[in-house]
């Protein structure tokens, strides 16, 4: 679509991607591959983020940040770490039944923080040595090994225990107390999860649990806009990040005569709506200023504003339209929402410059941001670090804008393709021989 607004140019774009890279550029281990959760002193890796690091290094050797040399040496370096670390019941292990911790100490890379075996944070670990095996496709030692290690991480994951028993896939497990009593149900950030689940060569999902998950979607209707539901933004971009959704369908899409492209662009326009109302009347909140999703926040505090009472969270998944909203904005999920309605995006992002410029820093934009926020020596609050978990989905969604890298290359994921046809996917792309070539 024309973006009417004045809009950011295209060389801006670039640096902000530049700049937002240099987070896994320079925050990693080079020792063993991990990526801090965050730029906060003694923060653990999260496996997610290095499903990121791992993404965002072949764009990296496109855009010319990094040398392809250096890229296949980082990739071995984490690949070859995931593959050897112990995998096994012990408390302080890395990893079990090919999944592995959700947080783990940088240095050592065992267990951290007593956190879960987490299933949907080692698959984006699984999706990005994936993307990893198909930009890597030369015929040499150090490519081979990246593609060989890439295909025996994702075998190597038992997507059948994590389903204990039941059709739909658990959120994780302890050694301490066994599964986690929550399920991927509700439509969310898993739909990468199931489709890497169903095409796995080793402990396939049933179709059965794709259909399972799709019965507990919620149809809603939000300021005019009719969507699948989910309240946060991110869950509207992570699975995009690597699976180009446009043109293709599920059943629960056919039945809706959209796809889930169209899909994330209404959430983002709902969010807009949501903005422009204002309905708990937070300051800066218009339609240039949204982004209202999980993010770092200023609390948790409570503050008399305006004679209003208000409750202010820290790290939450703030919600549309019923809440929790706080006032908190998230700069990283109006950038991750680029490829879906430029229109709106880059608009806002002109105004995001010009208004805040306290948000932006060494790694681009900061987590987020609160105009309501009374901080004592001035108005608004702005966090402190960064998050890769923010980092990643704007390198990899400005990327996905500009030029359709990563959808390119897992266009031809084997993987990628088979899962989304056994979920019962077709149209677009998925009838093209690009989808039929798979890697080298």
């Amino acid at each position: 679509m024309k973006v009417l607004e004045p809009s950011i140019t295209d060389e801006e774009l670039s640096r902000i991607e530049h700049d937002t890279f240099k987070y896994f550029a320079d925050e990693v281990n080079l020792e063993n591959g991990l990526v801090p959760d965050n730029t906060r002193p003694g923060a653990p890796s999260s496996i997610a983020v290095v499903g990121f690091a791992l993404t965002a290094y072949p764009l990296a050797v496109e855009r010319k940040y990094l040398t392809r040399a250096e890229a296949v040496r980082r990739t071995l370096t984490t690949l070859r770490f995931f593959l050897d670390c112990p995998q096994g019941t012990d408390p302080d292990a890395t990893g079990y039944k090919g999944f592995y911790y959700h947080f783990l100490d940088m240095k050592t890379g065992r267990r951290a923080w007593k956190s879960e075996i987490s299933t949907i944070d080692t698959t984006y670990l699984i999706a990005g040595a994936l993307t990893a095996a198909g930009f890597f496709n030369r015929d040499t030692k150090s490519e081979r090994e990246i593609r060989e290690l890439a295909d025996a991480l994702y075998k190597r994951a038992d997507w059948q225990w994590a389903q204990n028993g039941a059709l739909t896939v658990s959120h994780g497990w302890k050694p301490e107390t066994g599964f986690i009593k929550y399920r991927w149900t509700g439509y969310s950030e898993a739909l990468i999860l199931y489709v890497l689940g169903l095409a796995s060569p080793t402990f396939p999902l049933p179709a059965e649990s794709y259909t399972a998950w799709t019965r507990t979607y919620k149809w809603k209707n939000v300021y005019g806009h009719e969507f699948l539901y989910a309240g946060p933004l991110f869950i509207h971009h992570l699975s995009h990040l690597w699976i180009d959704f446009r043109g293709i369908q599920d059943e629960y899409m056919r039945s809706k005569a959209i796809n889930y492209f169209e899909n994330s662009r209404r959430a983002i326009y709902a969010q807009q709506a949501y903005a422009m109302r204002n309905p708990k009347k937070f300051v800066g909140y218009d339609r240039f200023r949204w982004g209202i999703t999980a993010s770092d926040g200023p609390g948790p505090a409570v503050q008399r504003i305006n004679g209003r009472k208000i409750r202010f969270f820290d790290y939450k998944a703030r919600s549309i339209p019923h809440g929790p909203d706080d006032g908190t904005l998230a700069p990283w999920a109006v950038v991750a929402s680029l490829p879906f309605a430029p229109e709106v995006v880059l608009p806002s992002l002109s105004r995001l410059n010009k208004d805040h410029p306290e948000i932006t820093n060494e790694y681009g934009f900061k987590c987020s941001y609160n105009p309501t926020f009374n901080s004592g020596r001035r108005k608004g609050w702005v966090s402190k670090g960064y998050y890769g978990l923010d980092q990643g989905p704007i390198v990899m969604m400005i990327e996905n804008y500009r030029t359709g890298l990563i959808w390119r290359l897992m266009r031809r994921c084997p993987a990628i393709v088979e899962g989304l046809r056994r979920a019962g996917f077709s149209g677009g792309w998925l009838g093209h021989k690009e989808a039929q070539k798979g890697f080298r």
